[in-house]
């Protein structure tokens, strides 16, 4: 998830961007982790620093995977992907081959994953959560109160508390987007490669344009998918979610009014809008099954970031509204089984150790009063207090993303999407300059390539990768009939 950028205007990292070291013969291929094996999926760790800052100084391990070219004559090098989170990537290439990247693609690299630092099976971090603290995972509840955010705000300083006494507190402040983009190169070059390509969805998108800034000179082709603002997943990036929500609801209003017959939620989309609210404001003063406002809100924002989804949140929503048994709402268990403290306490780790937020309850409540009347559906959650106010400050300063470097990356965007919408995408756009052409796409949902159905976006992203050609201005999909 996800995943722009107001909080201080930070200058670009003093760490150097070097990451030298690694050799090719570091690497030693083998079979993957039983929760990640897949046929033609290889594994290995690799060694790095844990501050590069002192780069002999004590080493943590990265969890890499490859699906290699079958097609020597047209390999091209490696593709690094991130399948954002931040979250374990060493089964994204399966994943990807599975959403049927094109095999021009699969011949042209060997498909590279890993779980970044802290996260997965890279060596991990925890924040010792308790079930009860990983309920919500990262995403704050909704606040009708100010009162309820002090409520919130005692509750994630004990959880800044934990993550800062737990048995991997010594990896908290290197736990970064940064560090993690120079555990990319470090990648790159134990693979013996003077380039890399890279496609990184969500917050996977700010790991790009940060690797990409330390590493202009290493990069090749860089795709990023869903894009966080270049203040990544801060403060201001958070509350954009608010807004995301405002944008993508139109999409479910219309299918459930065209299923009305079916799900009883309203036979126009503003009858549904208006069932949204009614029952946000029923559940908050009498839960149905176990479900507050706040929970019926965090579902809708969760089942609204892809069309799949939609369906599934119109049952819940029918359940709800006539207290009958709630549908099964769960991912399923086709993917790996990752532990939620690690998941959860990995993000945190990450975005709070990437930049500063602000440290004030009283900002928070300034901000959840304000986005509770501009963003009414969710933006009082998304403006609402993360542990990261109770965070030390962070060891560097912020890399900026900016202009200087090669035309080498091409950005793609749903105009609704959920968790990084569009205007953080197009604050990322402007900061790259002419390094970048955006291609936006007319549909809904939370990644484009191989996610959404639009064909003229997927098409510019297979010639980008394959050829090296990008649009020659930003270019504007329309809508698909599907």
């Amino acid at each position: 998830m996800p995943i722009a950028l107001a909080v201080a205007a930070l200058a670009t990292a003093a760490v150097p961007a070097v990451s030298a070291a690694a050799t090719p013969s570091t690497v030693n291929w083998g079979p993957c982790p039983a929760d990640v094996a897949s046929p033609g999926l290889e594994c290995s760790t690799l060694e790095v620093p844990l501050d590069y800052r002192n780069p002999d100084g004590r080493k943590i391990e990265i969890a890499i995977s490859r699906l290699a070219s079958k097609n020597p004559s047209q390999r091209r090098g490696v593709l690094l992907t991130n399948p954002g989170g931040p979250a374990p990537g060493l089964k994204f290439p399966v994943d990807l081959m599975s959403a049927h990247l094109p095999q021009s693609v699969l011949d042209s690299y060997d498909v590279i994953g890993f779980d970044p630092r802290g996260i997965g099976h890279s060596t991990p971090v925890t924040c010792d959560l308790k079930p009860e603290q990983e309920v919500n995972g990262n995403i704050p509840p909704y606040a009708n109160t100010a009162a309820d955010v002090a409520k919130r705000a005692e509750e994630v300083k004990t959880v800044a508390r934990q993550c800062a006494t737990s048995k991997t507190a010594w990896m908290l402040p290197y736990v970064t987007t940064a560090n993690t983009a120079r555990d990319m190169d470090r990648i790159r070059a134990a693979l013996g490669e003077p380039k890399l390509s890279y496609d990184g969805y969500s917050w996977g998108t700010y790991l790009g344009a940060v690797y990409t800034t330390l590493f202009p000179q290493h990069s090749d082709r860089i795709v990023l998918d869903s894009n966080l603002g270049p203040g990544g997943w801060d403060a201001a990036g958070e509350r954009l979610w608010g807004q995301g929500v405002q944008d993508r609801f139109p999409d479910f209003a219309k299918f459930a009014a065209a299923n009305n017959a079916e799900y009883r939620l309203g036979s126009t989309p503003e009858q549904v809008t208006a069932k949204y609210f009614e029952l946000a404001a029923r559940l908050d003063r009498t839960p149905v099954q176990g479900v507050d406002g706040a929970t019926f809100r965090m579902f809708t924002f969760g089942l609204l970031f892809g069309n799949p989804g939609l369906p599934k949140l119109a049952e819940f929503w029918r359940a709800l509204d006539t207290n009958q048994p709630l549908p099964p709402l769960g991912p399923g268990s086709d993917g790996p089984q990752q532990d939620p403290d690690n998941l959860i306490s990995g993000r945190y780790y990450m975005i709070c150790g990437d930049s500063r937020w602000p440290k004030s309850v009283q900002t928070y409540q300034h901000n959840v009063a304000v986005d509770r009347i501009r963003y009414p559906m969710f933006g009082a959650a998304s403006a609402n207090i993360q542990p990261c106010a109770f965070w030390p400050d962070p060891i560097e300063p912020q890399v900026r993303i900016g202009d200087q470097g090669p035309s080498d990356v091409l950005m793609v965007q749903n105009l609704r999407d959920v968790p990084t919408p569009l205007p953080g995408a197009r604050q990322l756009r402007q900061a790259f300059g002419d390094r970048a052409r955006m291609v936006t796409a007319d549909q809904g949902g939370h990644g484009v390539y191989l996610v959404g159905k639009n064909k003229c976006a997927n098409n510019a992203v297979t010639t980008f990768l394959t050829t090296g050609q990008r649009p020659p201005h930003d270019l504007a999909c329309a809508a698909e009939a599907h």
